[in-house]
């Protein structure tokens, strides 16, 4: 097994990063920092710590330029974009901040005469965040910050592809004066993770991955009684109703299906469209995709980059052939985008009729920037639709009749339903999923709760 990380760049293929992977001392040295300066953490206060954690946002979004770069070089999200990742972060961090106070405070229960009683939120201690690469900071910040101001110290290991923003982010706590253990980050290869997960210091583990690193995680804490935070895949629905706002909803459609090259969770994959509404969906949606620019994303231009990396191309490439072998059909000329080319990570963004769920388009995640498209003959057949699917991360209906949304939301099982938006996080709402999607929850007041244990005071006067 290799001892070194090497990041390879989809912009062109060339190595960017390397670094040794954390030796056995390193790693027995950090699990022992980060749990002896647990308690004198949390022993600052909410306020004390939020002076700190607010601190190293700043220093974060100080580098903000810097950090955007460094996003572009390893993932390949076009650089006019990665600037706004930055953005996400600080919005996210400073929401959950701001509620921690309310979010962490005692939980008073009636009074009864004699006694004092109250439930206290106390941390869990140390936590262990796995992050991914496709939003490598807005994945890490939604269990960083809340576990840091519930007064838990954090170890963070992020993706092979992505290791600069651990180490970005670790100099931006590092410059915020976070004393020395609450914030760490080690380069580790998935056996060590294992065996991290089952360290007697790991307190709790939040994962954003695959449903099979899902598995496996839980499975590396099975018998530990630990909390799991488990953000999987998904193989998000959207439903256009013949009311709908037509311009908006292709515009609002289309990004939300290749924005990041399709390279995220809770993008776009499927589109159900109200019959009568079909063929101008799909004309305006082949018209607005036609205007993408693929290409490298340094380039000013560029509106489209590359995947990840040239085996997840093929994969993407795999699930388009497989749909037009089974009878799709790609409205999407490939030729139209000149950088698009077999055995390399720039894929031609796809839009595919004709399909249907025995396809992997419509059934499973594909992880690129391709989406189907099926008429529908009502709000009923477009649920029974976007309910038929493992997962369920968000879902979304485009329409002008509110009722409607909320009465077509309460029969979607999902962690997230919109109305006349995609592919967003509100950090005031839970973030959540269910079927393989995962468990548990992240930011929001809720968010806290899994970052924290409950500790009941019941005193008696005598």
């Amino acid at each position: 097994m290799t001892e070194e990380l090497i990041t390879i760049s989809p912009i062109d293929g060339r190595e960017v990063v390397r670094r040794a992977y954390a030796s056995e001392a390193q790693i027995a040295r950090t699990l022992a920092q980060a749990q002896s300066a647990q308690p004198a953490w949390q022993a600052l206060g909410i306020a004390q710590r939020g002076r700190i954690v607010s601190a190293a946002v700043d220093q974060l979004v100080g580098a903000r330029d810097e950090i955007a770069r460094a996003i572009t070089i390893q993932m390949g999200r076009p650089l006019r974009y990665t600037p706004g990742e930055v953005d996400g972060f600080e919005a996210r961090a400073r929401h959950m901040i701001s509620i921690a106070d309310e979010a962490l405070a005692p939980i008073q229960v009636p009074e009864q005469t004699g006694f004092t009683r109250f439930i206290r939120r106390e941390p869990i201690g140390v936590a262990l965040t796995i992050a991914p690469w496709n939003y490598p900071l807005l994945t890490a910040v939604n269990s960083i910050v809340p576990a840091l101001m519930a007064g838990n110290t954090v170890i963070l290991k992020h993706s092979d592809q992505t290791p600069l923003c651990a180490e970005l982010l670790d100099r931006a706590f590092r410059d915020a004066g976070v004393p020395q253990g609450v914030f760490q980050y080690l380069h580790a290869n998935h056996d060590t993770v294992q065996r991290l997960i089952r360290a007697p210091e790991i307190g709790y583990v939040s994962f954003t991955g695959s449903v099979r690193g899902g598995r496996i995680v839980e499975e590396s804490a099975a018998g530990r009684f630990i909390g799991v935070g488990l953000e999987l895949g998904g193989n998000d629905p959207a439903y256009v109703r013949d009311d709908a706002n037509m311009e908006h909803a292709v515009e609002s459609l289309v990004d939300g299906a290749f924005f990041n090259s399709g390279q995220s969770c809770c993008g776009i994959q499927r589109i159900y469209v109200a019959q009568a509404r079909y063929d101008d969906f799909v004309e305006q949606a082949v018209a607005l995709t036609k205007a993408y620019v693929l290409g490298n994303p340094l380039h000013e231009t560029t509106t489209l980059g590359p995947v990840v990396r040239a085996s997840a191309a093929a994969e993407i490439r795999d699930v388009i052939g497989e749909a037009i072998s089974a009878g799709a059909q790609n409205m999407m000329d490939s030729s139209h985008f000149n950088n698009a080319s077999e055995r390399s990570c720039y894929v031609a963004p796809a839009i595919l009729t004709r399909v249907n769920h025995r396809m992997r388009i419509m059934s499973d995640e594909c992880f690129g920037p391709v989406v189907g498209i099926m008429p529908v003959s009502g709000d009923d057949e477009a649920v029974a639709l976007m309910n038929d699917s493992p997962y369920g991360l968000t879902a979304a209906v485009y329409t002008q009749d509110e009722a409607a949304a909320l009465e077509i939301g309460a029969q979607v099982r999902t962690g997230t339903f919109f109305m006349n938006r995609c592919d967003y996080l509100d950090p005031a709402l839970a973030w959540t999923g269910v079927k393989n999607t995962g468990r548990g929850v992240s930011l929001s007041a809720i968010g806290y709760e899994q970052l924290t244990q409950a500790k009941s005071f019941h005193l008696r006067s005598v």
